[in-house]
This record gives C-alpha cells, sequence and structure tokens, in this order.
C-alpha cells in the first residue's frame, strides 16, 4: 500500500513539474488542445529573427495560405507546399523554412510540423 502510495505521489509530482523542464528545453506550442514540445536547437536565434526576415522578403518566397492558425506544433499538409533550405549564414540546422498566411516559419521536413514562427 505504501509502494502504491509512493507511485501516485511521484507520478503526480512528475506531472506538475513536466511542463516546466519542457519550458527550459524547448518551444511550447498548443494545437488542437495538445501542449506540443519542440526540442530547442537549429532554430534562429532572436537576433537572427530580423536579418532572416530580410533575407526571405528578398527572396519573394510565394506563400501558400491554409485555414488553420500558424502555431507551433501544427503540421503542414502534405501537398502544394515548397519548402526552402536555411542559408548557411544562419548556422547549421536540420529545418526548412517556407511562408504560411503570410508567416515565414521553420518546418522539420520529414514531419512538416512547424519548429518556429518567425515574426
Amino acid at each position: 500500500m505504501r509502494k502504491n502510495m509512493f507511485l501516485a505521489t511521484a507520478a503526480v509530482a512528475s506531472a506538475l513539474t513536466a511542463p516546466i523542464a519542457a519550458q527550459a528545453q524547448g518551444t511550447v506550442g498548443v494545437t488542437g488542445g495538445n501542449t506540443v514540445v519542440i526540442e530547442s536547437g537549429g532554430g534562429l536565434t532572436a537576433d537572427q529573427r530580423p536579418a532572416f526576415q530580410e533575407y526571405v522578403v528578398s527572396q519573394r518566397v510565394p506563400a501558400f495560405t491554409i485555414p488553420d492558425r500558424i502555431v507551433v506544433g501544427a503540421v503542414l499538409p502534405e501537398a502544394g507546399v515548397t519548402y526552402y533550405d536555411v542559408p548557411q549564414r544562419f548556422g547549421s540546422t536540420p529545418y526548412r523554412y517556407t511562408v504560411v498566411n503570410g508567416t515565414t516559419v521553420l518546418v522539420e521536413p520529414r514531419s512538416r510540423r512547424i519548429v518556429q514562427v518567425i515574426d
């Protein structure tokens, strides 16, 4: 009985601290009522974002429109989206970028999941 109580207490404590740990490790977004954590690393820093946004505008990347909100964790459609490499001058990243609903986003290419919204 004591062992079960201890396990239950540990599970509750773990559940309560998980969001704090998740926020410290990556970007947190909410999609469809579910919290999605994207591990940090590979994205753009706050200092890089303005220059990257200028780069994207200068490239005249065609935007596409979807009915969904653009949030971290959202998955883009399988067809009709073109992804572009992030130039090396912005650092090495496993992600690609595209423009959705007028907003530049970084996307994990295999899953098509948005990992960073560039404002």
